[in-house]
């Protein structure tokens, strides 16, 4: 049973990727950037069905133009739960994700900004984009711990791509997201860490039951006059706060 589950979702899954690839190369050339964010917010919301994920969104903020939204990081998947709910967020991701078979080119095109992560001078020019970004009044997206966690317990947060919000004092937008079942706070499924390759991940989330993904939209965190890593502390603190309410 479990693995005809997971074989359904897959198949759903992949016909929701061609769906996606045609929508990008025909449809996001001819729509604007509202356009663009209205078919990316419904791609999201469709693979978190086809995978059996059901998401709550809970909103304890206003998420405001122009904010740098920081997030803790779990899983690939945790692109598709924000989009869900904020479509206008640019997210800031590792380069390897540019060369993912098809879904590389499509994060592409919803506007992701890559970055090498281990080299200083990428990051340099990374947190300079983030904030021309920012001043136009786009929303972008970072994960700060650079890498996935388990979820329960946050790694550090880097404090270099949240210079980004310090240089435009642009307002710092703490989400918490979590993934859980009836039977685990912080569902095993969802993680993607070690040497867990993306297709082992893939089945994983298939074939878990009753996966859901909690996403708290935190109140917002003023920057002006914040040093970057005194900021970086207070958001941790904040969203690991709230991972671990009941």
């Amino acid at each position: 049973m479990r693995g005809l589950r997971g074989l359904w979702r897959l198949l759903r899954v992949a016909a929701h990727v061609l769906r996606g690839l045609l929508t990008v190369a025909v449809v996001f050339p001819r729509r604007d950037a509202v356009g663009r964010q209205w078919h990316i917010q419904r791609w999201s919301e469709g693979l978190l069905r086809a995978l059996g994920v059901r998401l709550s969104v809970i909103q304890e903020g206003t998420v405001a133009p122009a904010s740098l939204v920081v997030l803790n990081h779990v899983s690939w998947l945790d692109i598709a739960c924000v989009h869900a709910a904020l479509p206008q967020a640019r997210f800031v991701s590792k380069a390897d994700v540019r060369h993912w078979p098809l879904i590389g080119w499509m994060v592409a095109a919803a506007g992701t900004l890559f970055i090498e992560r281990e080299k200083k001078r990428d990051a340099l020019r990374v947190v300079h984009h983030c904030a021309e970004a920012l001043q136009r009044g786009e929303t972008v997206a970072v994960f700060p711990e650079g890498t996935t966690g388990p979820g329960a317990e946050l790694l550090p947060f880097h404090a270099n791509l949240l210079q980004s919000a310090l240089a435009v004092q642009a307002p710092l937008q703490p989400l918490a997201l979590r993934f859980f079942t009836a039977d685990e706070r912080f569902a095993q499924a969802a993680q993607f860490v070690g040497e867990t390759t993306l297709l082992q991940s893939l089945w994983r989330l298939a074939t878990a039951r009753g996966l859901q993904a909690e996403l708290r939209l935190l109140p917002a965190l003023p920057t002006e006059g914040m040093e970057r890593r005194a900021l970086a502390e207070a958001t941790r603190g904040v969203i690991q706060a709230a991972l671990l309410r009941p």
